[in-house]
């Protein structure tokens, strides 16, 4: 008998190799290449076997009318405003999240919302049907119309879905327990998970009904299997949010229907899932005011405003490297403004410990986010307080200059509305800013005017 062929597969990138090796060639991960049988494919591809004539693709203008996508709407109004306004029917979402972060939770609660009018069916191939009960009654939705099943066989589904009258809503949890029978490969390994996500995609666009995925993530917070499931699919959705804190967010990072790097916020209750209207409110709720080391920044994420404040301790550390320890920010950036504070600003801190924190469990991105750490860290160098009735944005350059940012007026409306008075922020150079009644502006064009004003104890109310 002829000997079965196998492959070696990396989990992490998909890379194929002959055999197998402790470190992937071409991502370099370690210890992530697993042994797979190889597909039987049709030896000599198209170019052998009968010739077939293909049929004709029909080309169309670009100018014409364009109408805009139908939308299942939920009720729930952040998850509907991280999906564009409303799922689109034959669209693929993949969500993704740590686990016990609460994925499951708001589909089920997404699932009975959209499961008025139209049919849901919520498939677990992680937990039987009694367990998705329980939940959905400590939850209060067991009398909701959503069909359960407990599959992980793509093929059965697939029997089960592909018909004319397809529900509008399929929900599976998870992808990486779904498995095709025409591969030996387990469930979870890079073939099973392409595999059975392209099956699925490809049954929901043909039946036109929204397909929900969720995703495991790997300890990088990176989503489990090939990247090419991202690809496949139309929205990504990451599931966010710190065990210690009851914020919850959702943040779209591709979306063809709508715009990315939007996000909902809710909060976990023991009823579940509620929805945070003002998020900024609610991070500035358990905020002191006139203490050393605090800042607030008045960031943006996707379309929606947000007040956070930024917490840093700078200390003497008794260790010849000093400590450097972030929360919700990035640490690279933060060794640049740290660096530039030292180089272009005199302030030392080789010798000091220093933490950054981000108030509320949110993790921020835009660098429009320097200038808020840099007077968080200066205030508590210093012992010297912010203003309390003061927000703060803009980006550092490396010579210390202060850059501006977009959409300022959007920021400071934001903060005129929580009743805070004045901004430092970067100059305008000739554009044009029409701030809202109540607040002053202070804008700085050197990273050493904040250091002076803070020093003085005075930041934008000496000015």
């Amino acid at each position: 008998m002829a000997r079965a062929r196998s492959t070696y597969v990396c989990q992490s990138c998909g890379a194929v190799s002959g055999r197998w090796a402790g470190r992937c060639e071409a991502c370099g991960a370690w210890n992530s290449i697993v042994e797979e049988a190889a597909p039987e494919g049709t030896p000599g591809g198209l170019a052998k076997g009968p010739k077939r004539s293909g049929r004709k693709v029909e080309f169309v203008d670009l100018e014409g009318e364009s109408k805009p996508a139908p939308r299942l709407v939920s009720g729930i109004g952040e998850f509907d405003r991280v999906c564009g306004g409303g799922l689109v029917p034959g669209s693929a979402v993949l969500v993704g999240g740590d686990p016990g972060i609460g994925k499951s939770t708001l589909l089920l609660q997404a699932a009975a919302a959209l499961a008025a009018g139209n049919e849901a069916i919520y498939v677990s191939g992680e937990e039987a049907v009694e367990q998705v009960r329980l939940r959905a009654a400590r939850l209060g939705l067991s009398k909701a119309p959503v069909r359960l099943a407990a599959a992980t066989s793509v093929r059965d589904l697939v029997a089960s879905l592909d018909r004319p009258d397809a529900p509008r809503l399929v929900i599976i949890d998870s992808i990486q327990t779904m498995h095709v029978d025409a591969l030996e490969s387990a469930p979870g390994t890079v073939a099973q998970v392409r595999a059975s996500a392209q099956e699925l995609v490809r049954v929901a666009k043909r039946r036109g009904f929204c397909l929900l995925l969720v995703g495991h993530v790997t300890k990088d917070g990176m989503i489990a299997g090939p990247k090419v499931l991202e690809h496949m699919v139309d929205c990504v959705l990451t599931f966010e949010g710190e065990r210690g804190h009851q914020f919850r967010i959702l943040r779209a990072t591709k979306n063809r229907f709508g715009p990315t790097d939007e996000i909902g916020v809710f909060e976990m209750t023991d009823g579940g899932l509620m929805e945070v209207a003002n998020p900024s409110e609610l991070f500035l709720a358990e905020r002191r005011g006139n203490i050393a080391g605090a800042a607030v920044f008045a960031g943006l994420e996707g379309t929606r405003p947000l007040l956070v404040e930024v917490q840093a301790l700078v200390s003497p550390s008794p260790l010849g490297t000093p400590r450097r320890t972030v929360v919700g920010w990035d640490s690279g950036r933060l060794a640049m403004v740290l660096a530039v504070l030292e180089a272009r600003c005199g302030l030392v801190m080789a010798g000091k410990d220093v933490y950054l924190n981000i108030a509320g469990g949110l993790r921020i991105g835009e660098p429009a986010a320097d200038l808020a750490v840099a007077a968080a860290l200066v205030s508590s160098a210093c012992d010297r307080p912010v203003p309390e009735e003061c927000v703060v944005f803009g980006e550092i350059g490396l010579s210390g200059e202060i850059r501006a940012v977009s959409q300022s007026e959007v920021r400071l409306k934001e903060a005129a509305k929580l009743g805070f008075a004045s901004a430092l922020l970067p100059p305008r150079r000739g554009r044009r800013l029409s701030p809202p009644e109540g607040i002053r502006l202070e804008e700085m064009s050197h990273l050493q005017d904040l250091v002076a004003r803070i020093a003085a104890g005075g930041g934008a109310d000496k000015a």
